[in-house]
């Protein structure tokens, strides 16, 4: 950075509770100004980035128009930076064609969403969804709420990285046997859990719990033929990215008892509906609105990472990167094509 300069920084698609973060950041960082809009970064907007040293987004909208690329290179922009983790959204073959360098925020807070996969456990566990839906006709018989507890139960998890492993500790901590399916084997995570193959955790486990990356390979992995691996008395959760299950399959797997129940934080096309209101309107995905009738289904709206630890860490982290990148360093959050 020259002498005297104050960088510039643009933080698109803000939401309140993240410029509380930003403005503390900038409280640590007199030298930058960073200024934020409501808009996602598309053709019609990526003007706005004219003038700035970096950009930062989040959004589910594809920057696919390769004129984005080329107007923020030639803006001498450096960089696109997501304070998210999934970066499916980005051309990264055009971002490199173009000189742009992507990072993104592969471990905000590993606790937030894994304490929010142990409340769609406990949910389930305990039936708490088919009792809610029984009283809400004042029905308060227990024939069927007799429940499992943690301890005597086994959590199979599917991708054991930063967030995989913080739900092993979790369960393990409840007494619980953990099993895990990951290429990557973790000696820092000791006897928390034990490796196993995909196929075990689907026979096996009681609790079967996503947290894969979103990728070619992993993109429809949980289907049918998956579903009919998994013991009827089986509860499903996914807390990673919605095309990782195919949707329809997982309702019909209910429908059919091949498991007793799911936990959902995401679906596919969830981008077009979750963090919106859509109560005067029909909900446009079959397999939601579907499964929102079922008392032993538990959804909620792509809130994992939503806590205040990790909007925080989302936002710090991913202007550190800006910042580290328009002084010419190199970023250890960077994703290659």
């Amino acid at each position: 950075m020259k002498e005297g300069r104050i960088l510039k920084f643009l933080l698109y698609h803000a939401r309140e509770d993240e410029k509380v973060a930003v403005k503390h950041w900038m409280s640590l960082h007199p030298d930058v100004q960073v200024d934020t809009n409501d808009v996602p970064l598309t053709e019609k907007t990526v003007q706005l980035a004219n003038g700035y040293d970096g950009i930062v987004i989040q959004q589910h909208i594809p920057v696919e128009a390769p004129t984005i690329y080329e107007q923020l290179h030639a803006f001498g922009i450096k960089q696109i930076t997501l304070r998210i983790t999934g970066y499916e959204i980005i051309d990264l073959a055009l971002a490199a064609k173009n000189h742009l360098v992507v990072t993104n925020v592969p471990a905000y807070s590993p606790r937030s969403v894994s304490e929010l996969v142990l409340a769609h456990v406990m949910r389930l566990v305990r039936h708490l969804g088919i009792t809610q839906a029984r009283e809400t006709n004042h029905d308060f018989t227990w024939g069927g709420l007799e429940a499992n507890e943690i301890h005597n139960l086994t959590i199979g998890i599917i991708g054991a990285g930063k967030i995989g492993s913080a739900v092993a500790r979790i369960f393990k901590a409840l007494g619980s046997t953990v099993i895990a399916a990951d290429p990557i084997h973790r000696p820092e995570l000791g006897d928390t859990l034990t490796y196993v193959d995909h196929e075990t955790v689907y026979k096996t486990a009681d609790i079967v719990t996503m947290h894969t990356p979103l990728t070619a390979e992993t993109t429809h992995m949980i289907d049918a033929k998956v579903f009919k691996m998994m013991k009827p008395s089986a509860f499903f959760i996914n807390a990673s990215r919605g095309p990782v299950v195919v949707a329809t399959d997982l309702v019909a797997a209910l429908e059919n008892g091949e498991i007793a129940g799911a936990g959902i934080d995401t679906i596919e096309g969830d981008s077009q509906i979750f963090s919106q209101d859509w109560s005067d309107r029909p909900l446009d995905n079959a397999p939601l609105a579907k499964l929102l009738t079922m008392p032993n289904v538990s959804v909620s709206p792509h809130i994992g990472f939503y806590s205040d630890a990790a909007v925080a860490n989302m936002v710090e982290i991913a202007l550190d990167d800006v910042l580290t990148i328009a002084n010419g360093g190199v970023s250890r959050h960077q994703v290659l094509a």
